[in-house]
């Protein structure tokens, strides 16, 4: 059976690239699927462009919202959704035509899944710093839904306008929610919550477009604060339910500032490891902080919150070499 898509689609203020956005995701063959484009509150040229173009292509859908932020439009656009399988797409991106065909393949042939993304080419070069060079290699790196559970708390382990979902999955996790902080990362946690899987097509099939406009660089909601407090509200009850103080490998801003996030949570840190002998000795939030080798193994769940490039691979390794099983003695949430 052809499988049936609706790609959700909202943009605010994008006349300039949603044409380029809408083309790219109707030059798809092999699948049936919808386009939702959802304008939330435009000020420009926009509404026009996806109007001209839908007048073209009754495959595109037009809804307009008023200007209700990027969660409500994907509620509102998920509603009017009429599919089984809903997929994502920003104004300012290009979908590679196959992706969605290779996506929905790759849902129905495991039914463990409720997201999959796929790997991204961030562009243009001239607009993608270093931070996010590593941020894309981390991210294409992740595959299978064993990796993705490994670093689910490091950072948010799919990028967004790539993924496709089944629709039952979203519904059961509580679908799009307007939150303090990012509305996707809040979502694939909640997937997990449920006890739904997420991977990657391991092929890139979205060019993901850098801009000084975007919400991941300029919304207060996706700082690195706002990231803790989030990992801290899905991570607490799981360090809970494991049953074992907990210890944090990291006694820089890192580990601290997730560490008081975690004790707003009810998971309050009883030790710290670092590798610093400045700090070696002293307390942290009322805690010991001790050398690795003076961290007993099975006694502790330990989260490792690193900060610095390359510390979490080697602390991953020391812990492994030492007997700690990642997953059961330990976490990278960093």
């Amino acid at each position: 059976m052809t499988p049936r898509i609706s790609v959700l689609l909202p943009y605010r203020d994008a006349g300039e690239t949603v044409g380029e956005a809408l083309s790219s995701l109707l030059a798809e063959r092999g699948v049936g699927f919808e386009v939702v484009a959802i304008d939330d509150g435009s000020r420009d040229g926009g509404p026009a462009v996806v109007e001209r173009i839908a007048a073209r292509d009754d495959r595109v859908t037009r809804l307009c919202t008023g200007g209700v932020g990027i969660a409500r439009a994907l509620a509102q656009g998920a509603a009017a959704a009429r599919f089984e399988l809903v997929a994502r797409m920003d104004a300012d991106d290009v979908s590679i035509p196959g992706r969605l065909g290779a996506q929905a393949a790759a849902l129905d042939a495991d039914a463990r899944l409720g997201a999959v993304g796929t790997r991204v080419e961030a562009f243009p070069d001239d607009a993608v710093g270093e931070g996010m060079r590593c941020y894309v290699a981390w991210l294409n790196g992740l595959v299978s839904p064993e990796e993705h559970d490994r670093d689910l708390f490091v950072e948010s382990p799919l990028c967004h306008p790539s993924v496709m979902m089944r629709r039952e999955a979203l519904e059961r996790a509580g679908g799009y929610r307007d939150v303090p902080w990012a509305e996707d990362y809040d979502l694939w946690l909640r997937l997990h919550a449920a006890g739904y899987k997420i991977a990657k097509v391991p092929a890139v099939w979205l060019r993901w477009r850098q801009h000084p406009r975007r919400a991941t660089l300029c919304d207060p909601r996706y700082a690195l604060p706002r990231f803790d407090l989030l990992k801290a509200r899905y991570l607490a009850p799981r360090l809970c339910r494991m049953g074992r103080p907990v210890a944090v490998w990291g006694a820089g801003k890192t580990g601290k500032h997730l560490a008081r996030a975690l004790t707003r949570e009810g998971a309050r840190a009883e030790l710290f490891v670092d590798i610093d002998p400045r700090k070696i000795g002293r307390t942290a939030q009322g805690a010991p902080i001790v050398a690795p080798e003076a961290l007993p193994r099975g006694e502790h769940t330990v989260v490792v919150a690193v900060g610095a490039r390359g510390a979490r691979a080697l602390v991953r390794a020391w812990l492994t070499a030492a007997g700690f099983v990642e997953g059961v003695d330990f976490l990278c949430a960093a």
